[in-house]
C-alpha cells in the first residue's frame, strides 16, 4: 500500500481512482467491525478496530494506530481509554462512550460520522464520590433518547446506574437501575493478533472499513515521509550531483505581507523567569515556597528552601501571624542569641556577581523583641570570603522596607547572600531582595541585561506573554490572573507554576509591557478563555474545572480591565494604577490572546464567546486572537476553526511541534488557506529530531518553512518559535532557542535563524519563478527561496535555503529591479547537519541584474540588496 500511495503522489489522482476501482472489484458488501481499546500494558492508546467476514477470523486495522484517543486527565499515563462501547445510531452517527479511570464519577463521549474524524469529547460528571465503570449506550425509540448505563464499584460490590440524554450535552440526574433491567453487556472477547481483546461488534458496509484502511495507510505514509532526516541523506542522495537553479523574482504580482511576522513567545518554563530573565538574585525571597508548588517527594520545597542559618547562635522559624500583606503570609522569624548570627541565601544555583558592579539590596523587617540594631549584608564566596558588604538603618518595631547598595569586590559565580541582624532578640524578615543595578535599560525590578539584550537583538516585532500553559494554569485556582502580578512586589500574589516550581510574580504584567516598549515590540498578552489547561491535574480532567458561568461576568470584566490597564487614561481606575507604577502614557495594546491549546468543547466555546463579544463591543480596535488547539490537524484544530469562523474571530493561534520532515513536506500548508477567514498567528512551533537537539538540520528546516510563511504573509500575520529560554540543569523541555546559566547566554543555531529573519523582514512579498536542473520531488522540497521588500529602507532581501548534501549553484535574475549599489551584504549559515555551534558569517558580495550565488550544502543564505 505504501508503494501504491507513493505512485499516486507521483502520478496523480487518476491512478488513485484506478487503484480503488480495482481494489474494490472483489471486496464484500459488508463485514463485522470490532472496536476495542488496548490494555494497561499497551498504554490504553486509543480506540482500535479489527474486521472479519465470518466473525471468527479477525484482521487488525493498524495495531499501533489509535483512531481516537482520550483527552481526559494529565499528560501521559492519565489519559486512558477503558472499556469503550461503540454504538451506531439510527441517524448514521457513531457514538462511543468509555470509562476514564477507576475513581472519577464521569464517563467520556465522542461522536463520528465515519470513525476517522471524531468530534469534541465531553466528560459529563454524573456521580459524586463514585466511579463510572463499563459504560454502555442504547437508544429508546419511543422516548427518542439515549440511555447510558454503567456500574459503580462500592467496596467489593457493584451497583448499576443510568442517565438519559437527547443531545449528549444535557443529561438527567443519575438513577439506580432496578435489578434485572440492566442492558445486556454486548461486549465480546475477540482474539486479535494472537491476543484476547474485549469490545463491541457491529456489522458495517465495506466502505467504512475501507475508509479506516485509507486513513491508516495515509497516516503511515506521512509518518514515513515526516521522519526523514539527514542521517539517511547519504543513501537518499547517494548519486545526487550539484543542482543548478535560476531564481527570477518579479515586481508584478507582489503582495503586502505582515510586518509583524517574526516575534518571540515568552513562557515561564525551564526557569525562564525567576532565576532567569527576571534579574532577582535571591531565591525564595518571600518565604512562600510550598510543597504544593512541586510534584514528587521533594520535602525541601517549603518556606525554608534556599535559606539556612550561618551558625548555631540563632533559631530560624517561619510564621504567618502578622505578615506584611495577606498575599504574602509567610515570613522568617530569627531568635538571635548572639550578634553575628543570621541567614544565608544560596540564590538560584548560586549568585553571580562581577567585581566593580553595584547591587541593590532591600528587605522588610521589624523588631519583635530586644534592642533594635541594623542589619549587615554581605556577599561571600564558597570559602566565606567577604566579596561585598553594606548595612541598613536600625530596625523599627513596625514592618518597614530597608534599602542599601552593595559593591562587589570580586567576580564570583556562586556567591551567597548573608543577612546578619545586629541584635540580640527576635526579628521578623521578609521580601529579601538583591538586584544588579545593571538591569536591561536600567529598569528597577528589571530584567537580566545579557538575556534581555539577546532577545532584543532578534528584532522581534511582538512579544507574546506570560505563557501558553502557564496562562491558563493547572486547574481553576492556578489560572494566571494579571491583577495578581501588578502593584508593589509585597502585595503581588505568588503561586505554583504549572511546570512545577514557584512564581514570585515579580516579573508581572507591568514588566512585560515595559520590556515590549523598550525593544519596540507589540505586546501580545494571553489570558485564559475561562478554562484551565486541558491537561490539568486539579478540578477534574482539564476543562471539567471551567469557571462557573455564574462567575464568568466577573472574569470577563477582568479581561476588559486588562485593556484599560494597558491603554486607559490616567483618570480611569486601572490606567491610574499603571501611571502610579511609573508609566502615565498608555502602552498602546492592540492584541489580546484568549485561550491556549484548549479542548474546543461546549465548555470552552460558551466562555470564549462571552469574552470575545465583550471585548469586541467595548474595544473594537483590539484584535482578539483565538485558539485552535495544540496540533496542525485533528478535532481541536477543526472545531477551533469552526468557532473562529462562526464568531468572526480576526486571528487564531496555531501550534505545532513537528519532525523535520513535516516542515519539508508541508511548505504548501498555508497556500491553501481561505484568505477571507481568520488570519493566523503561528504562536508555537519547532522542528524536532530524535533526541531533541537544536542543531543546524532542525534550524534549516525552520528556515525552509519560514520562506513559505513569508510567501503566505498575507494570511500568516505572526510567528514565534517555542520554547524561548531554558536554564541549564533546570530544563524541562527541549529543544529551546536560548540556553543560559548564571553567567553565560548560549544562543542555539535556531536562534540565529530567527535573528536573521527578524533583522531581514519585509512588508511585501515578490513572487519568484524557480527553475531547477533536478526535478525530483525530494530535491525540490529541500530548496527554498523567498524575495521580500523592505519599503522603509527600499531593500530587496533574498533568503535561500539548501537542505541538500550538495551545493546549489544559483543564478539570481534581478532584471525587474533597479539596483542602487552593486555591493550587497551577504550572510551565510552553514555546516554539518548535526552541528550545534554553526554561526552566521557576514561578508559583502557583488550583485547585478544577473549574478551567481553558490548555496553550500546544508546552508541558509541571506543577501540584502539596496534598490533605487
Amino acid at each position: 500500500m505504501k508503494k501504491i500511495l507513493l505512485l499516486c503522489v507521483l502520478f496523480g489522482s487518476s491512478l488513485w481512482q484506478t487503484v480503488l476501482a480495482k481494489a474494490s472489484f472483489n471486496e464484500p458488501d459488508s463485514a463485522y467491525l470490532f472496536a476495542y481499546a488496548t490494555d494497561k500494558n499497551a498504554g490504553h492508546n486509543g480506540l482500535h478496530f479489527a474486521w472479519s467476514l465470518d466473525g471468527k477470523d479477525w484482521h487488525a486495522i493498524g495495531p499501533e494506530y489509535g483512531f481516537v484517543k482520550c483527552d481526559y486527565g494529565r499528560w501521559g499515563a492519565e489519559k486512558r481509554m477503558l472499556t469503550p462501547y461503540l454504538f451506531h445510531a439510527q441517524d448514521g452517527m457513531w457514538h462511543c462512550v468509555w470509562s476514564l479511570n477507576e475513581r472519577d464519577g464521569a464517563f467520556a463521549h465522542a461522536a463520528s460520522e465515519d470513525l476517522v474524524y471524531w468530534k469534541s469529547q465531553s466528560y459529563p460528571v454524573v456521580m459524586e464520590n463514585k466511579n463510572c465503570l463499563m459504560p454502555e449506550l442504547s437508544y429508546d425509540k419511543t422516548k427518542k433518547q439515549y440511555l447510558i448505563s454503567w456500574q459503580s464499584k462500592d467496596g467489593e460490590s457493584f451497583r448499576s446506574y443510568y442517565v438519559t440524554t437527547k443531545d449528549f450535552k444535557t443529561y438527567t440526574s443519575a438513577e439506580k437501575l432496578q435489578e434485572g433491567t440492566l442492558p445486556a453487556d454486548l461486549r465480546q472477547n475477540i482474539i486479535v493478533s494472537g491476543k484476547t481483546e474485549r469490545g463491541t461488534v457491529n456489522k458495517v458496509s465495506w466502505t467504512v472499513i475501507d475508509g479506516l484502511y485509507n486513513a491508516k495507510n495515509l497516516a503511515e505514509y506521512n509518518r514515513a515521509l515526516y521522519t526523514e532526516n539527514a542521517k539517511t541523506d547519504p543513501e537518499r542522495f547517494a548519486s545526487l550531483k550539484p543542482v543548478d537553479a535560476v531564481f527570477t523574482p518579479t515586481v508584478s504580482g507582489s503582495k503586502k505581507i505582515s510586518d509583524l511576522l517574526i516575534g518571540i513567545f515568552f513562557e515561564d518554563i525551564n526557569y525562564a523567569a525567576d532565576g532567569g530573565l527576571y534579574a532577582e538574585l535571591v531565591q525564595n525571597r518571600d518565604f512562600e515556597y510550598a510543597l504544593s508548588d512541586k510534584e514528587g517527594n521533594d520535602k525541601s520545597w517549603n518556606s525554608y528552601h534556599s535559606w539556612k542559618l550561618n551558625g548555631d547562635q540563632a533559631i530560624f522559624n517561619i510564621d504567618t501571624i502578622t505578615p506584611i500583606h495577606p498575599h504574602n503570609k509567610h515570613y522568617a522569624v530569627l531568635q538571635i542569641n548572639q550578634k553575628g548570627a543570621g541567614l544565608l541565601n544560596e540564590g538560584f544555583d548560586g549568585i553571580a556577581i562581577k567585581a566593580g558592579e553595584k547591587y541593590n539590596f532591600s528587605i522588610f523587617a521589624r523588631m519583635l523583641s530586644g534592642k533594635a540594631g541594623n542589619i549587615i549584608v554581605r556577599l561571600i564566596d564558597e570559602n566565606g570570603k567577604v566579596c561585598g558588604e553594606t548595612s541598613t538603618k536600625n530596625i523599627s518595631q513596625e514592618w518597614k522596607k530597608y534599602e542599601a547598595v552593595l559593591l562587589a569586590k570580586e567576580t564570583v559565580s556562586n556567591a551567597k547572600l548573608e543577612i546578619l541582624p545586629q541584635i540580640t532578640g527576635s526579628v521578623a524578615l521578609d521580601m529579601i531582595s538583591l538586584f544588579p543595578q545593571k538591569t536591561f535599560k536600567g529598569r528597577k525590578n528589571g530584567l537580566r541585561e545579557d538575556l534581555a539584550q539577546t532577545l532584543a537583538d532578534m528584532k522581534p516585532r511582538f512579544v507574546r506573554f506570560p505563557g501558553g500553559c502557564v496562562a491558563h494554569g493547572d486547574g481553576l485556582g492556578n489560572i494566571y490572573r494579571w491583577k495578581n502580578t501588578v502593584g508593589p512586589l509585597e502585595i503581588r500574589v505568588p503561586q505554583r507554576n504549572l511546570w512545577g516550581y514557584h512564581q514570585t510574580a515579580g516579573l508581572g504584567y507591568f514588566e512585560y509591557f515595559q520590556f515590549c516598549e523598550d525593544i519596540g515590540a507589540e505586546p501580545v498578552p494571553v489570558v485564559a478563555a475561562g478554562v484551565p489547561c486541558q491537561n490539568s491535574g486539579t478540578g477534574g480532567g482539564g476543562q471539567q474545572g471551567g469557571i462557573p458561568m455564574c462567575e464568568m461576568d466577573d472574569y470577563v470584566q477582568e479581561v476588559l480591565d486588562l485593556i484599560e490597564y494597558a491603554n486607559g487614561d490616567v483618570k480611569t481606575k486601572w490606567g491610574k494604577m499603571r501611571a502610579e507604577a511609573g508609566h502615565p502614557k498608555p502602552f498602546n495594546l492592540k492584541y489580546v490572546g484568549v485561550g491556549n491549546e484548549d479542548l474546543i468543547t461546549d465548555i470552552f466555546e460558551e466562555r470564549f464567546a462571552m469574552i470575545f463579544r465583550a471585548v469586541k463591543e467595548k474595544y473594537p480596535e483590539i484584535t482578539v486572537i483565538g485558539t485552535v488547539g495544540p496540533f496542525s490537524e485533528g478535532t481541536d484544530y477543526v472545531e477551533g476553526w469552526r468557532v473562529a469562523t462562526e464568531l468572526g474571530v480576526p486571528m487564531v493561534d496555531e501550534h505545532y511541534y513537528q519532525p523535520v520532515g513535516w516542515f519539508i513536506y508541508n511548505q504548501d500548508y498555508y497556500d491553501r488557506y481561505d484568505r477571507s477567514k481568520s488570519k493566523v498567528y503561528l504562536g508555537e512551533y519547532a522542528a524536532h529530531l530524535p533526541g531533541r537537539p537544536n542543531n543546524l538540520e532542525s534550524s534549516l528546516a525552520e528556515a525552509l518553512y519560514l520562506t513559505a510563511l513569508e510567501r503566505n504573509g498575507d494570511v500568516v500575520s505572526m510567528t514565534s518559535y517555542a520554547p524561548l529560554l531554558a536554564k541549564e540543569k533546570r530544563t524541562q523541555w527541549n529543544p529551546d532557542l536560548i540556553y543560559f546559566n548564571n553567567t553565560e547566554v548560549k544562543p542555539t543555531v535556531g536562534y540565529f535563524v530567527q535573528k536573521l529573519y527578524g533583522e531581514n523582514s519585509g512588508d511585501s512579498y515578490l513572487p519568484c519563478d524557480v527553475k531547477l536542473s533536478n526535478q525530483q520531488d525530494k530535491v525540490k522540497k529541500r530548496i527554498a527561496v523567498s524575495f521580500v521588500r523592505d519599503s522603509k529602507n527600499n531593500d530587496l532581501i533574498i533568503k535561500m535555503v539548501n537542505l541538500l548534501p550538495v551545493d546549489v549553484n544559483s543564478k539570481i535574475n534581478l532584471k525587474d529591479f533597479s539596483i542602487a549599489d552593486p555591493k550587497a551584504v551577504k550572510t551565510v549559515l552553514t555546516g554539518t547537519p548535526e552541528d550545534k555551534n554553526a554561526r552566521p558569517e557576514v561578508s559583502s558580495c557583488t550583485v547585478s541584474e544577473e549574478f551567481i550565488s553558490e548555496l553550500p550544502a546544508y546552508s541558509f543564505t541571506v543577501i540584502r540588496v539596496k534598490l533605487k
